[in-house]
């Protein structure tokens, strides 16, 4: 089954919980979705037997209750749960890759270095997974666990909000259109 003509059925927001963590660069995917169950007025719920954070409307948002790099144990257990297939699933993630502002989809792929999509890949056994990477910007040469476990600067807020409503749409565009189609949109520049 191709990624991008596959129904996304599952949105996977990925970050790392509690309130030390909220707001960082590395929680970015957690702010996604957030901001798109609000879009799609959906109350998240906690569930210990898959440890994650969940909401089901149309599409079925996740937030693993884990620390990312072990995003892959909850995500799969939702997904057997519901029999939603690796194709079926996209994955909010934030990339230093990026500058701030941009957006990048795949239909599939390696992690690139990102542990919480390195543990969803070994989990479910392929690299058939959609992912939605977002930018947060390069880290200083070094310091790059401070930088992604630090929370954004003043002057980059706007850009941010702004980043996280075009992540959103291009979510909702992957829901309704498929991840190649909204790949032809959201991987070019944004005008911001």
């Amino acid at each position: 089954m191709d990624t991008g003509a596959s129904r996304i059925r599952l949105i996977a927001g990925l970050g790392n919980p509690g309130s030390d963590y909220e707001r960082t660069r590395h929680n970015v995917g957690f702010m996604v979705a957030d901001r798109l169950a609000s879009e799609l007025r959906i109350d998240w719920q906690y569930s210990p037997t898959w440890g994650a954070i969940w909401a089901k409307g149309d599409v079925i948002l996740v937030k693993p209750a884990t620390y990312m790099n072990c995003s892959g144990e909850p995500l799969s257990a939702v997904a057997r749960f519901y029999k939603i297939a690796a194709e079926e699933i996209l994955v909010v993630l934030d990339d230093l890759a990026l500058s701030l502002g941009r957006l990048r989809l795949r239909p599939d792929g390696s992690s690139g270095g990102h542990n919480g999509l390195e543990s969803i890949l070994i989990h479910f056994g392929t690299d058939k997974i959609a992912r939605l990477r977002v930018g947060i910007g390069a880290a200083p040469s070094e310091g790059a666990v401070d930088y992604v476990l630090g929370r954004f600067f003043e002057e980059e807020k706007p850009l941010l909000e702004k980043t996280i409503k075009r992540a959103v749409v291009a979510a909702q565009c992957a829901i309704e259109n498929g991840v190649l189609a909204a790949m032809n949109v959201f991987n070019k520049a944004p005008e911001l």
